[in-house]
């Protein structure tokens, strides 16, 4: 699973620092949209080439990562 996770990068310099795939300019944010509108792999893959199915499966461990920590704490603004 750590070499899935390896995928997916944070990189100020590529879309602001969001996370992102290998380095490129497909964020992750983009790929869980796609697939929680419908899309499949194997029509994501066809849609963008340079994704690779481990890129897809990398995005669904790095969102069940997110989402497994601990607590989250509610911050107000000042």
């Amino acid at each position: 699973m750590s070499e899935l996770l390896d995928r997916i990068t944070i990189n100020p310099d590529v879309l602001f620092g969001k996370p992102t795939i290998r380095n490129m300019r497909y964020p992750v944010a983009m790929i869980l949209d796609l697939l929680s509108a419908g899309m499949t792999n194997d029509e994501i893959l066809e849609d963008y080439p340079d994704l690779e199915l481990e890129d897809i499966q990398a995005c669904l461990v790095f969102a069940a990562k997110l989402v497994a920590v601990g607590s989250i704490m509610k911050v107000k603004a000042a």
